[in-house]
């Protein structure tokens, strides 16, 4: 086996070009440039089953050789596990497959059932370069991903560390996002093959399942994690750009979560670039939060209200004045990931994830199986002993009390392949359960005051034509939002007294 350590750009075609010229700012060519045309079909079952096992099958053609290529996410490490064999054609051979993690389910009954799912024509153009005393290849890669009658363009750059340090690696790295606005992209093109056969351009990303071992140190499950969390907010950047509102989300809650599991973490870690990699993960929840809550508001309120005869010309004043604002909302969030800042975000908080100084020295022998017990049975009693006050919480407390309360529940997501007894895991299902209901009524209650000062600012500054009926409809969808607090309170109280029996 060996483990790709590899960083992969999106780059504009213009600075393609001169690199595939050996043109490369922060290190120098060390050897012969090398070009190539690779045929590669990537294999799979039509439920996708080695999709669903974190597996890619892929078979290569390089001239008159073919490559077979078994693909793993590596828990421990940084990049992906590789496990590569020649074979006699382009057909899968599981018998090849011995010793990868594909062994375990190679079947006759799975060899039946793969079939080509989609295939990559690319041609490549390598060049060894020095920098630093590291070894690092630079592949331009242009062509493009087939599936059907379906195509999307290949056009993105790699560098692969082949001996030497990592920092040279990411140093490099940050060299080419300033000098050619080289955009860091953290999905594999196995990824865009999956989502283009399914359809999908430009998917929306959502959350990776994660799996840790419980033998595992807690410093490198935290790294497992935040590898997921991170390629969660990060794949999702190109549905923000598309103006997608489900994109928009997803990309805040892969954020939060790895905002989540640096605070869960925070016993096993040390303060080097901890501080400085929050603020920029907040910086960027920020630039995206009007545009969520505004699309809300407008989904669940405004557009309803638009369709009330009760409300008329008001309804639609408002309606039209909350659709300029949503657009303003989601320019602000493609400005965001069009940024440099955001470019330079995604490769410092990988390099922080993967640096050795990240994790405690005195915490490097923790195991998470003991860590993991430890939080969980820490945090929930907190929050049952803090739950029963949540009739007297101030709107600000009950914000905090939610935010602790979905940390939990992330909490459950990440250490959940730790519990395997069949009592524990039902436990823990149901705690996650009673944990969203409180969870989703106290944000509900939360976006009523975001709501609220949206609706009295648009009262305020509305336009003198239509600007009664418009104030009179925004008090209307306001007064409906105050009627539904009471409900959603008492919902919370009855599922925080739930937490009781656990």
């Amino acid at each position: 086996m060996a483990v790709e350590a590899e960083l992969k750009f999106h780059v504009p075609a213009r600075h393609l070009a001169a690199f595939a010229k050996g043109r490369v700012p922060g290190g120098k060519a060390a050897g012969t440039r090398d070009a190539s045309d690779l045929l590669s079909t990537y294999f799979d079952t039509a439920k996708c089953k080695l999709k669903r096992h974190g597996l890619t099958l892929r078979v290569r053609r390089d001239g008159h050789k073919h490559v077979q290529t078994v693909k793993s996410a590596n828990g421990a490490e940084f990049g992906r596990g590789e496990w590569e064999s020649e074979i006699r054609d382009d057909v899968p051979h599981l018998g090849k497959a011995d010793g990868t993690p594909l062994e375990p389910i190679a079947s006759k009954k799975l060899r039946r059932k793969l079939k080509p799912v989609f295939e990559t024509s690319v041609h490549r153009i390598t060049l060894p370069i020095h920098t630093r005393g590291s070894e690092i290849e630079l592949a331009i890669d242009r062509g493009r991903i087939i599936a059907g009658q379906r195509s999307s363009p290949i056009a993105e750059l790699e560098l692969e560390l082949k001996s030497g340090r990592p920092v040279d690696l990411f140093r490099m790295a940050k060299t080419l996002e300033r000098k050619s606005q080289a955009e860091l992209d953290l999905r594999s093109k196995s990824d865009r093959g999956y989502a283009l056969a399914r359809g999908e351009e430009h998917p929306v990303m959502s959350a990776d399942g994660i799996i840790l071992d419980v033998d595992m140190s807690a410093g490198d499950a935290f790294r497992v994690v935040a590898r997921a969390t991170a390629r969660h907010f990060c794949g999702n950047a190109n549905a923000v750009r598309n103006g997608d509102a489900e994109g928009i989300h997803q990309m805040r809650v892969g954020l939060r979560r790895l905002r989540a599991a640096i605070s869960l973490f925070s016993k096993v870690l040390s303060g080097a670039g901890r501080e400085r990699i929050k603020a920029e993960l907040k910086w960027l929840t920020n630039e995206l939060a009007p545009a969520r809550e505004v699309d809300v508001f407008v989904k669940e309120n405004i557009e309803p209200a638009s369709r009330d005869a009760l409300l008329r010309r008001g309804g639609k004043a408002i309606r039209r004045e909350f659709a300029e604002r949503r657009e303003r909302a989601f320019e602000r969030a493609r400005r965001a990931v069009d940024s440099e800042r955001f470019r330079a975000l995604l490769i410092d908080t990988l390099q922080w994830i993967e640096s050795s100084r990240t994790v405690a020295p005195d915490q490097a022998k923790a195991r998470i199986g003991k860590f993991s017990r430890e939080l969980l049975h820490r945090r929930i009693k907190k929050a049952r002993k803090d739950g029963r006050h949540l009739d007297e919480m101030s709107a600000r407390q009950r914000h905090k009390f939610r935010i602790r309360i979905k940390k939990l529940r992330y909490a459950i997501e990440f250490f959940d392949s730790l519990f395997t007894d069949k009592g524990e895991q039902k436990q823990l299902a149901r705690l996650s359960k009673h944990f969203k209901k409180i969870q989703d009524a106290l944000g509900s209650l939360n976006d009523f005051v975001a709501h609220r000062r949206m609706a009295v600012d648009a009262a305020l500054h509305a336009p003198r034509r239509n600007g009664r009926a418009g104030a009179f409809a925004s008090g209307v969808v306001v007064g409906r939002e105050d009627r539904a607090a009471k409900p959603l309170m008492a919902a919370a109280a009855r599922e925080v007294r739930a937490l009781e029996r656990f």
